[in-house]
């Protein structure tokens, strides 16, 4: 009888990790995470960010919001998944993600406001024929219509008794020179205007459409929309159901949507709200810019992932949530 108990005891404690006991309460997980490719915040966020749920990251511009999605997307897109970027303000840097390890094939970059301003192709001028001698042409052909063969008479009649006429001459307008801007490396076409003309209001409806439509045709693992560069006047005007829908069609196509704001606007429907701190800047050295501080912290979450369904009875303790992360100058080099 104490061989069997013995037995047993041994079979139990090698099982115990991958069977477990009848009693034992199963470990509670709230939803799957994505790891974000920053330590720190993967350490504080127990693994990264929510997949299925909305997570807003707010903060002051050039806080690091851009950066830290950089990270995330490019993560996702080195496993061979396909991430969306709804960019309002058009402020997406291309060469930037593809540093930050972005694949830029993996990722579709919708640009909100941008209209296609090219120049109109000017108009041809007019073809005007030479005379044509007809005693000089072949036996059987003949030359242009009489009617042609007077085109242009009379302006050359005018120009050639100007000094002498005593009529007012035609007065002709110098043509305005028009200045093009010049355009950045990236962009794909020369001749369109890089400035957006469309209103805010205008380019958050054209963004609120594409997030629509990406999320509803669905296979985008994470879906980035940046409203970082809008007042938060003009966000918060964005409706409460909105950011409902966005939630429950994340949750049924289990894609993770980031978005980037200066301050939060989905209220309940985000998961997680992330609060990044004015950067400072690296003092390592007394002259040369070498890098960033920046600062993260964990504002509110909807649920706390657990280890299992057992309560303590005594109160747990409360750790700081916040995170420090640095982005360093590429001329600094590592350390």
């Amino acid at each position: 009888m104490h061989f069997a108990a013995t037995i047993r005891r041994e079979i139990e404690t090698a099982l115990a990790q991958r069977i477990p006991a009848a009693l034992t309460p199963m470990p509670r997980v709230i939803r799957p995470v994505a790891a974000t490719g920053i330590p720190s915040a993967d350490e504080l966020l127990e693994g990264g960010l929510p997949i299925g749920a909305i997570t807003e990251i707010v903060g002051p511009e050039c806080s690091g919001r851009t950066s830290f999605a950089l990270s995330f997307v490019g993560g996702i897109t080195q496993a061979a998944k396909v991430c969306a970027w709804v960019d309002v303000s058009d402020a997406l840097d291309p060469e930037s993600a593809a540093a930050a390890g972005v694949d830029l094939a993996r990722l579709l970059w919708v640009r909100c406001g941008v209209q296609n301003s090219a120049q109109p192709l000017a108009k041809p001028e007019k073809y005007r024929a030479p005379s044509v001698n007809v005693q000089s042409l072949p036996e059987g052909e003949f030359g242009m219509h009489p009617r042609n063969e007077t085109q242009g008479l009379p302006d050359a009649i005018n120009n050639l008794f100007a000094p002498r006429c005593a009529e007012p001459q035609r007065r002709i307008r110098p043509k305005k020179e028009v200045i093009q801007p010049v355009l950045p490396r990236f962009a794909a076409n020369r001749n369109r205007m890089p400035a957006p003309a469309l209103k805010p209001w205008a380019r958050i409806e054209q963004a609120l459409r594409a997030t629509d439509l990406l999320l509803q045709a669905g296979g985008f693992s994470a879906v980035v929309v940046d409203m970082g560069s809008l007042a938060p006047e003009y966000v918060t005007r964005v409706p409460l159901a909105t950011w409902f829908r966005y939630r429950a069609a994340a949750e049924r196509t289990q894609s993770s949507i980031l978005l980037l704001a200066q301050h939060s606007c989905a209220k309940s429907s985000a998961e997680l709200v992330l609060r990044f701190a004015p950067p400072n800047p690296l003092n390592q050295e007394a002259t040369v810019f070498t890098g960033i501080e920046h600062s993260i912290e964990v504002a509110r979450r909807r649920f706390t992932q657990t280890a299992n369904n057992v309560v303590s009875i005594r109160k747990p303790l409360r750790s700081v949530p916040v995170a420090n992360w640095y982005s360093r100058a590429a001329w600094a080099g590592t350390r």
